[in-house]
């Protein structure tokens, strides 16, 4: 199996009223995440972004509204998925990227990848998600939708 690249994407689903989609890991217990994903080789972050959506909840994000963030995170590897990547490489740097959705779906989960979904609203799925990148992603959804010009739809009245 050929090693993966230390560059990835983290995409945030979101609706008009802030709730998150946030999936389970397969292989590791309680790791709620949103999607995330390796660049393929000759990828761009945007291909790698709409190819992991499609992937791991089974959405056309080119259906949707697909908004780089132009944010660029550099964190070390986890020890526990190191054997993944070459030898001697420690960090990744992953793209982050939010898609908009008009309501909440119910995801077609990669069972090779993922045991469980859930929506939640942006500040609670910052505090369920494991990996400090997503979470920090995850508290600034509000102010990215709404440079985004995201049609945002305050709660109470969704």
């Amino acid at each position: 199996m050929p090693y993966k690249q230390p560059i990835s994407v983290l995409v945030v689903i979101y609706t008009p009223n802030l709730d998150a989609l946030i999936i389970e890991r397969s292989d590791y217990k309680d790791a709620w995440q949103s999607v995330t994903g390796s660049l393929e080789p000759g990828e761009t972050a945007r291909a790698a972004a709409i190819r992991e959506v499609q992937e791991e909840v089974g959405v056309d994000a080119t259906r949707f509204e697909l908004q780089d963030w132009e944010i660029e995170n550099r964190w070390e590897i986890y020890e526990r998925w190191r054997h993944r990547y070459a030898p001697g490489v420690t960090e990744n740097t992953e793209h982050v990227f939010g898609l908009l959705v008009p309501e909440r779906f119910e995801p077609t989960l990669s069972p090779r990848e993922h045991t469980g979904w859930l929506w939640r609203d942006w500040h609670v799925a910052a505090e369920a998600v494991f990996s400090p990148s997503n979470a920090d992603a995850l508290r600034i959804l509000p102010e990215m939708a709404k440079r985004f010009g995201a049609n945002l739809i305050p709660r109470g009245n969704a």
